[in-house]
């Protein structure tokens, strides 16, 4: 497994209009390693989601670089950024966004029907996969409302997975889950992270989610002040994870 980051941040920063300028997030140092389960946590309004999107592409920062394999992201124009996010990323937010007119095999599709690489066939057979890796092959033509709140968010991230991404992202993904399913997702992302080699960062509330992670990164008032691995080991708040 690669020892290079798959992202790495660069004194990201994210402001909003205004005198003075409320910041969301103040100049985040961040290397994010294949094959690890980053969690990020803190209290909330402290800026965990604003930079996971920031990370993730969906937000803009005002300030800072974003690189992956050595290229900064944040000079791309808006259609090239979508299409790095298409190819590379994977997102699993707290409510699961299923299109509840598809049915689950049908929204597992949407990603790789944006692509476009593969023929019908493929992609109907890539879907079925990871509804199968999920434990929901038998569920593939069931629409959302007839799905367990579990199975929804199981549904979502093998959607997350369609076009193969070197990052997952997740926003609160057990937010809305019971214990008994939130333990299973975890254990999905660390599968994911551990076997499968990919990045894989989660803003959470969540204790569980917080200790089995490899890295935890604690943020306060839109700072990163801490970066510690399983073996209690810390970096400076500037140090690369």
């Amino acid at each position: 497994m690669s020892e290079e980051p798959v992202l790495i941040a660069h004194h990201l920063r994210r402001e909003l209009a205004g005198d003075p300028p409320p910041v969301l997030v103040a100049d985040a140092d961040l290397a994010i390693m294949p094959g690890k389960f980053t969690a990020i946590v803190g209290p909330s309004g402290c800026g965990k989601s604003s930079l996971l999107y920031l990370l993730g592409l969906i937000d803009r920062p005002t300030g800072g670089q974003l690189l992956l394999d050595g290229h900064d992201l944040l000079t791309l124009s808006g259609d090239e950024r979508a299409q790095i996010r298409l190819e590379h990323f994977g997102f699993v937010f707290q409510f699961h966004f299923l299109l509840p007119e598809f049915s689950a095999l049908e929204n597992v599709m949407l990603p790789l029907r944006r692509l476009g690489r593969l023929s019908p066939r493929a992609m109907k057979d890539r879907a079925m996969a990871l509804l199968g890796e999920v434990g929901l092959a038998e569920k593939a033509g069931k629409l959302p409302e007839r799905l367990s709140g579990g199975e929804r968010q199981r549904v979502a991230i093998a959607r997350a997975l369609a076009n193969n991404p070197r990052l997952v992202l997740g926003d609160e993904p057990t937010g809305n889950l019971d214990s008994v399913n939130s333990a299973r997702v975890v254990d999905m992302f660390r599968d994911l992270a551990h076997n499968q080699g990919r990045a894989v960062v989660c803003v959470t509330h969540d204790p569980a989610i917080a200790e089995k992670a490899d890295i935890r990164v604690t943020m306060l008032d839109g700072r990163v002040t801490e970066v510690r691995d399983q073996t209690g080991a810390t970096q400076s708040a500037t140090s690369a994870t």
